[in-house]
């Protein structure tokens, strides 16, 4: 039998009434069973109820509501009983929310009436940067109400408040590999964008940078995802009908974007921002090169020194990454090797001890937690 100790030590931000735990219990192992203990005895893998909250209806594309269900999947095989939905369940023992300003009133709610059982909050794109400027005390109050942060790449703390970064956690969103690579196109150079038609993700950027490309070049953007409004839309059929280079797709199955990305060349990633793009993380388990905007939902996934990003808005600069991809294997290759050298980030293994880990921290604060 091997035992290690750590004792409980409990850190109070004055500013905002938080107190965040910082070192836990003591841990146990016995065979090949791990049980936790804090000094009330209780065990971190007694399972929970939890009740998971995302502002993304059932059926939706969203990537909230993809995000929530794999998470629930995950949790399930870690023991737990999960239930997703628009609203807290006010029989769960723990409360996991997807994005703080939309489900601020969830989280509300939930804190009120159950004052003695534990938040657990991700935070997106939007909430870390949008939200907390635009509208700062509906999120930022969200945030202080959770126990537990959840941020998806790992330069979120260079954008949340100090006083809260002693309850912030990095989980990665896995991908599962493609069932196997086809060849490329050889009759095209095919650049894949993904995500949906909105301000957010510079939509166009990609279609922008191919426009006045040598003759030569065989480079074709192929955007795949729901135009936002009626206006996106309109746009996009318009730069169709002048881009000879350009072709959208509008939204598709899953199991055809999978497949659509094992016959890429390049994915172009544009955002003006994100949270953590799970389709970055897709592309590096894929072997899939990315050529990426330098924001810092991007960087935060790729790592600092990855030698495919571009100013983001910059249409010159993508263009230029875009033509080197496709005339330089060397370049192309060094790419390829980088996003598949940050494909163990995330494995489905290390996203699933990652959220038990943050559930664990959450509900270590509140003694004997849970029993479903």
């Amino acid at each position: 039998m091997l035992c290690t100790y750590a004792w409980e030590s409990r850190l109070a931000y004055p500013e905002s009434g938080i107190q965040q735990v910082a070192c836990f219990g003591h841990s146990i192992e016995c065979g090949d069973q791990r049980i936790t203990e804090n000094p009330a005895g209780h065990r971190e893998d007694a399972a929970l109820y939890i009740s998971l909250v995302t502002p993304a209806a059932k059926g939706s594309r969203a990537g909230n509501r993809a995000t929530a269900e794999r998470w629930a999947g995950l949790l399930r095989k870690a023991g737990h009983r999960v239930r997703v939905s628009l609203e807290a369940d006010d029989e769960a023992d723990l409360l996991l929310a997807l994005h703080a300003w939309r489900s601020h009133g969830a989280v509300r709610r939930f804190r009120q009436r159950h004052p003695d059982r534990p938040i657990v909050l991700a935070l997106t794109g939007t909430d870390i940067y949008r939200f907390q400027h635009s509208e700062p005390q509906t999120t930022l109050e969200t945030m202080a109400m959770a126990d537990a942060l959840i941020g998806l790449h790992e330069r979120v703390t260079d954008d949340i408040p100090d006083y809260l970064h002693g309850r912030y956690h990095t989980v990665y969103q896995s991908a599962e590999p493609l069932p196997g690579r086809h060849g490329p196109l050889k009759r095209h150079f095919e650049v894949l964008v993904i995500g949906h038609l909105r301000e957010e993700k510079d939509a166009l950027r990609a279609a922008w940078a191919v426009r006045s490309l040598p003759e030569s070049s065989r480079i074709r953007v192929l955007q795949l995802g729901r135009a936002h409004d009626g206006t996106w839309q309109a746009r996009a059929e318009e730069e169709m009908a002048h881009n000879g280079r350009y072709r959208w797709q509008g939204e598709v199955p899953r199991w055809q974007v999978r497949q659509l990305m094992a016959r890429a060349r390049v994915m172009v990633m544009s955002s003006i921002m994100e949270g953590g793009a799970n389709v970055v993380s897709e592309a590096c388990v894929a072997g899939l090169p990315v050529i990426a905007s330098d924001i810092p939902g991007n960087v935060g996934l790729l790592g600092a020194d990855y030698p495919g990003y571009y100013p983001v808005g910059d249409t010159g600069a993508l263009r230029e990454r875009l033509l080197r991809a496709e005339q330089d294997p060397d370049y192309l290759a060094t790419l390829r090797h980088h996003c598949e050298s940050r494909a163990p980030l995330f494995h489905p293994d290390a996203e699933q001890a990652s959220l038990v880990k943050v559930i664990n921290a959450a509900r270590e604060q509140y003694g004997e937690v849970g029993s479903a």
